[in-house]
């Protein structure tokens, strides 16, 4: 059974087929992730998933309902959260305050409500309040409680996002990079808190390209190239792949990989330099 699938998902720009007919399932409480080299698609597919860009062509569901050319906002309403390549917080708010908006869709306030300033409200505020903070501390933002937005530093906005996104009680997370300008220590502890959701039940999409992060965390992993898929499988068949190989360092690589050569390891994917070890970590 399926929480997600697509079928035939394609989105062209200008006659430029970023994302070519792709159908693929992602099974309930699993880290499934998306990797590719540079301009592969990964980021698009994203927004795709998340009703940024609606398709050219194919089909979305969660589930049995179908969310083909729905708005963002409704995608969240079905229950999938997301973070993003680039940092999008509210730099002018504190980051208590950053979490509690991801809780909208828990939150039940009138206009009546709001400008009476009921019990009930205030009730709701509080219990706004403490959840979010919760959040932070299941993160690892404990010592941030009290913190502007603006005065943490980039590795603990990344983690600020993730606690933003868990807020809406998604059924689906899904990471865009969130290892990106992280350094060793900071990507370890990203990577310990996919694992510690995966534990817990949650499903999470991860886009990525550290590929050590990527081949810790992973139960399935989907390469696309040029838009299309290249390869799906688990981390260890993926890894071992010829093609794969040959999309990330080219096919001198794949050829010598048959026998004991080289595989991709660590760092951007899109830049093969570098990178060259006996087996994909």
């Amino acid at each position: 059974m399926s929480l997600l699938r697509t079928e035939g998902l394609s989105k062209e720009f200008g006659g430029v087929c970023a994302v070519d007919s792709l159908s693929f399932a992602i099974s309930p409480g699993r880290v499934y992730s998306i990797i590719g080299p540079n301009g592969a698609g990964k980021t698009t597919l994203l927004n795709l998933l998340t009703g940024i860009y609606a398709p050219s062509a194919g089909r979305i569901f969660l589930d049995d309902a179908e969310l083909t050319g729905r708005a963002p906002h409704e995608y969240a309403w079905a229950g999938v959260a997301r973070t993003f390549q680039n940092l999008q917080v509210f730099f002018n708010m504190s980051a208590l305050e950053n979490v509690m908006v991801g809780r909208y869709r828990q939150e039940r306030c009138t206009l009546a409500t709001a400008l009476l300033r009921t019990p009930a409200l205030a009730r709701a505020e509080r219990a706004c309040r403490e959840e979010a903070a919760e959040l932070m501390r299941f993160v690892g933002l404990a010592d941030w409680l009290d913190a502007r937005a603006e005065a943490m530093p980039y590795g603990a906005l990344k983690r600020l996002e993730i606690a933003r996104a868990l807020a809406t009680q998604p059924r689906m997370l899904l990471l865009d990079e969130p290892a990106a300008g992280l350094n060793s220590a900071e990507m370890r502890g990203i990577g310990e808190l996919i694992g510690l959701l995966a534990s817990r039940g949650h499903t999470v999409v991860l886009v990525e390209h550290n590929m050590r992060l990527v081949m810790g965390v992973s139960d399935r992993v989907l390469v696309l190239d040029y838009g299309r898929k290249l390869a799906e499988g688990t981390a260890e068949e993926v890894r071992r792949d010829p093609r794969v190989i040959e999309a990330y360092l080219g096919s001198a690589a794949a050829s010598d990989r048959s026998v004991g050569g080289a595989a991709v390891s660590g760092g951007s994917a899109g830049s093969t330099a570098g990178h060259v070890s006996p087996t994909l970590h």
